[in-house]
């Protein structure tokens, strides 16, 4: 693997990075949106879309190859001259079309070197990929295979052109691990997690954040990681948090042919619109009446060019939230404007101790958010920390937040040494009506400090905790509730 990829900033597994494109000549800072550019009918001109934010873009070398017109412009123009686009080009196998269609009549070292002299940025070998749901048996197969054609693809003279590691597995965590620690040993580039479209068509957000932690775990930190297919805005932050750095899709251009209208909550159908929800240049100068009046041609151009607009906007928020801080707090947001994104939060979240790891240790403010909040890899790090504490013999915790004799017990962190409690980030923002998530995952701070201590008499001062947060605590800790 080369070295192309830099990481400036971080938050949870998100990452504002830096990716060397160097047939390009060119720097790509994620996370970035590579907009799908169909050679045969283009919905936006390609050199239009440095105007929306993009940096680089994606198309088929596939359709490309197959398609004698095509396939002899790109051997004799190039792909940035044929398709007016000065920035980094990656370009597809057709693994999609394999997946689609069954077969395809190309290999892995004739599509490379055809990508190579149509002057790819970024090459793609021709995967497996093994959908969703696929039995073990099947899914193993088809990563042997895989992983065979990741050497062909090592073995294949590519040039200067960075070339592709996809990552399958299927379902099955376990062999996405196993194939995302093989693809990292090679000395390939980028590494997509691929067949996740059928789980982004279906709204299966939790399986794809199960899909890309698995992968993870078998990745360096070094490793740049290209979700393939995901090109929904409202996925975005939930995405990058879970690590992924490059995403791509078609989206833009295939709901505006349906007359679908992107935003960061969902879809809307034009049909449906009397007023657009959105300060971009389409939705300041045309109201949907416009829109509706217009020939197709035109609708769908329009359509498309706020859909960009609507994605960078989202992408350029990701970015600096990370920078800020903050992601956790944009995943939040999004989470409740989709039940399957709340899904995808929470799995996310099931990994806590994960992206701990990655975690900054300082940044600026905590926002206790919703229950969910209550398991950020922020309270799983200050409940590891409690374990390294001087606890005096006895010790009383006062959740009550009137003693100032004892230490203060802080939802949904726990007990907070005195010297602490104005220190990130147990100086979180939280709302005066502390719900009762927030107190059980502090009572499970409290456990945590007790089995870490467990000659210490712990004393816990409350003024009504609920049963559920009481539950929590060990039978070791005394519980007095305070009179109000």
């Amino acid at each position: 693997m080369r070295e192309v990829f830099e990481v400036r900033d971080q938050d949870g597994a998100g990452r504002v990075g830096e990716l060397t494109v160097p047939r390009a000549d060119a720097t790509v800072r994620t996370p970035a949106l590579l907009p799908v550019v169909n050679p045969n009918l283009p919905t936006v001109d390609p050199s239009r879309l440095p105007e929306f934010g993009a940096q680089a873009l994606i198309t088929n070398s596939y359709i490309i190859h197959g398609n004698e017109g095509l396939r002899e412009r790109a051997l004799d123009e190039g792909l940035h001259e044929m398709l007016g686009f000065d920035g980094p080009i990656m370009t597809d196998s057709g693994s999609f079309q394999l997946a689609e269609y069954g077969e395809i009549d190309v290999d892995t070292p004739e599509i490379l070197r055809f990508q190579r002299d149509v002057g790819a940025d970024v090459g793609t070998p021709v995967d497996i990929p093994t959908p969703p749901d696929a039995d073990r048996e099947t899914a193993a197969r088809e990563l042997r295979e895989t992983t065979d054609r990741l050497a062909v693809a090592e073995e294949t003279d590519t040039g200067e052109m960075l070339v592709t590691a996809p990552v399958q597995g299927s379902t099955h965590p376990d062999l996405r691990t196993e194939a995302a620690r093989d693809a990292y040993a090679t000395d390939l580039d980028v590494f997509p997690v691929g067949a996740v479209v059928p789980l982004l068509n279906d709204y299966r957000y939790d399986d794809v954040v199960e899909a890309v932690a698995a992968a993870k775990r078998g990745l360096g930190a070094d490793a740049p990681v290209h979700l393939f297919g995901a090109g929904h805005p409202m996925t975005f932050a939930l995405a990058a948090a879970a690590g992924c750095d490059l995403f791509d899709s078609a989206a833009y251009a295939l709901y505006a042919r349906d007359g679908r209208y992107l935003t960061v909550r969902g879809t809307k159908h034009l049909d449906d619109l009397t007023e657009f929800p959105c300060a971009c240049p389409v939705c300041t100068s045309h109201a949907p009446d416009d829109l509706r009046a217009a020939d197709e041609d035109e609708r769908t151009r329009l359509l498309a060019e706020h859909n960009l607009n609507a994605s960078f906007a989202e992408i350029r928020r990701v970015r600096e939230a990370i920078v800020e801080g903050r992601l956790f707090d944009l995943v939040e947001a999004r989470a409740r404007g989709h039940p399957r994104l709340l899904d995808g939060y929470r799995a996310l979240l099931d990994h806590a101790d994960w992206l701990e790891a990655s975690d900054p240790a300082s940044k600026d403010t905590f926002f206790y958010l919703s229950a969910e909040s209550a398991r950020r890899p922020e309270v799983a790090r200050h409940r590891d920390r409690l374990a390294r504490l001087v606890v005096p013999d006895e010790l009383c915790l006062d959740a009550t937040g009137t003693r100032d004799d004892a230490w203060p017990v802080v939802p949904p962190f726990g007990p907070v040494p005195p010297a602490l409690r104005e220190t990130y980030p147990v100086n979180a923002e939280t709302p005066r009506r502390v719900d009762g998530d927030a107190q059980v995952a502090a009572a499970r701070g409290v456990a945590a400090l007790a089995a870490a201590h467990p000659d210490a008499a712990l004393t816990l001062v409350h003024d009504g905790w609920p049963a559920r947060a009481l539950a929590a605590l060990p039978d070791a800790v005394t519980v007095e509730e305070q009179d109000s």
